[in-house]
């Protein structure tokens, strides 16, 4: 990361720069200075539930942490997306991330697609709330299964948006929430 980031949290970066900010400048050398909380909450959550790790996507996937955890628990395969932070997605996993923001998300460009499980860490809680309503309406026309893990109490999703709340494991102040698309989540707006 750039000197004048290396001393400031992510916090105080964002709001020196602005999230957007943040990430057009910093992504390219963007690291989670949580990542091994959240290995170990991933990691938690797929054996307290078994989750299927067949076809799994990173959204918003950083430098690739979550894509990694993943792996090492056996996923079989781990697509990434982020806008901002493709190089070092590429760079540690040796995979391209496709440029996918949440807003795409929420204007339907998944439409079509099918994972066994959605992972977001660390991100979700940036999305404006006038989005979240769209954007979990696609995730969960996308996969039956969405982890959100995150240093907040927000984002909380609601039924109404697609997803059920299945249980939620915290792991040094790194909450994972396990969420199950609902029955009729399909059709839903």
């Amino acid at each position: 990361m750039s000197e004048d980031y290396e001393d400031e949290s992510v916090r105080h970066a964002y709001q020196r720069y602005g999230v957007e900010g943040f990430y057009r400048t910093q992504g390219d050398t963007y690291r989670n200075p949580h990542e091994a909380a959240l290995r170990r909450a991933i990691a938690a959550v797929a054996r307290a539930h078994r989750l299927d790790l067949g076809h799994v996507l990173d959204l918003a996937c950083g430098s690739g942490e979550a894509t990694l955890a993943l792996r090492e628990l056996g996923a079989a395969q781990v697509d990434g997306a982020d806008p901002y932070t493709a190089r070092a997605y590429q760079e540690r996993t040796g995979q391209p991330a496709e440029p996918l923001s949440f807003e795409d998300v929420a204007a339907g460009a998944m439409a079509g697609r099918r994972y066994t499980l959605i992972v977001c860490s660390f991100a979700m809680h940036l999305v404006a709330p006038s989005w979240l309503p769209l954007l979990c309406y696609w995730l969960a026309q996308a996969s039956p299964h969405l982890l959100v893990l995150t240093p907040h109490k927000r984002p909380q999703l609601r039924p109404e948006w697609g997803w059920d709340l299945q249980d939620e494991i915290v792991v040094e102040r790194v909450r994972a929430r396990l969420y199950a698309a609902h029955a009729g989540a399909e059709g839903a707006l």
